[in-house]
């Protein structure tokens, strides 16, 4: 077996994973509370997979509700050594169009009701997001794209919003002037708490619609899009099995794998153990080093 432990985190339209072979669900649990669902676990080939369906079986729990900090801490939990976002989004350029699969290299953060970090009062940490997705994760999965007849685009900035209703038309226009590619949901602060967690992220975003911009245009509508997003969900399953496939035979060390190095603040001597206790998969690691060195 490699190295890699891939973490696939499905959005909407794909909440299933296709192809794994001694396939096994498990509940973990989280002490940031409950995570979307049963982790999925297995293996393509020689790499291990961890899959959770974002918004749950059924879809049944909004952007604003799916727990981003406890389902980043279970995949951290059962192994992970890497993620795979997979999201479904509105596009805010004429060149992105419905069926495009962009690999997301930059956020723009603008959700306001989720918790946003692992860390906090007890236990302060500030991890650099200046390029939050990792590079080398999102060149093997737009390789994989590419093998299973996916028209892909590399790097575009993914505008997060709050929602769970669509853009007005001036939103949309203020975030085309802003220099987005894409707009979702959910990209945030996923992102940022897979940083947290040590985990080399990347995201596959699966356009089905083209917002609200375009002049003359219907606004986006629920039914409008299921269509698109089912046949991307079926290309994102592929592409999950091409990706496993393609992964070079051993995980070289990412930068991300010890970003928390340099990332807490708190003095030992202050630092709340009941919090340390929550952190222990999120950042172990650097806490026992800590514990070892004083």
């Amino acid at each position: 077996m490699s190295g890699w432990t891939l973490g696939v985190i499905g959005g909407s339209g794909l909440y299933d994973i296709d192809g794994l072979e001694e396939r096994r669900s498990l509940r973990v649990t989280s002490p940031f509370g409950e995570p979307s669902g049963d982790v999925t676990l297995g293996r393509i080939g020689g790499v291990n997979l961890a899959f959770l369906p974002r918004h749950g079986a059924g879809h049944r729990l909004s952007p604003t509700s799916v727990n981003a900090r406890a389902n980043i801490d279970v995949l951290k939990r059962v192994g992970c050594t890497d993620v795979l976002a997979l999201s479904a989004v509105g596009s805010l350029r004429e060149d992105l169009a419905p069926g495009t699969f962009v690999l997301v290299d930059q956020y723009i953060d603008r959700t306001f009701a989720r918790e946003k970090s692992f860390f906090g009062e007890g236990m302060v940490a500030h991890v650099s997001m200046a390029d939050p997705v990792c590079p080398r994760l999102s060149a093997h999965a737009a390789a994989a794209a590419r093998t299973v007849g996916a028209r892909v685009v590399e790097g575009a900035t993914y505008l997060a919003m709050e929602g769970p209703q669509f853009s007005t038309r001036a939103e949309s226009e203020l975030y085309r002037a802003w220099g987005c590619h894409v707009i979702g949901m959910t990209g945030m602060p996923e992102a940022k708490l897979a940083r947290e967690a040590e985990l080399p992220y990347a995201c596959v975003a699966m356009v089905t619609d083209y917002d609200c911009w375009r002049a003359g245009e219907a606004a986006v509508e629920v039914d409008h899009v299921i269509a698109v997003l089912m046949q991307n969900a079926e290309t994102g399953r592929a592409l999950v099995a091409a990706l496993a496939a393609g992964l070079p035979p051993e995980r070289d060390p990412s930068p991300i794998d010890t970003c928390l190095d340099t990332a807490l603040i708190t003095a030992p001597e202050a630092r709340d153990p009941a919090v340390l206790a929550m952190l222990d998969a999120v950042a172990g690691r650097v806490i026992s080093q800590a514990n070892v060195s004083a």
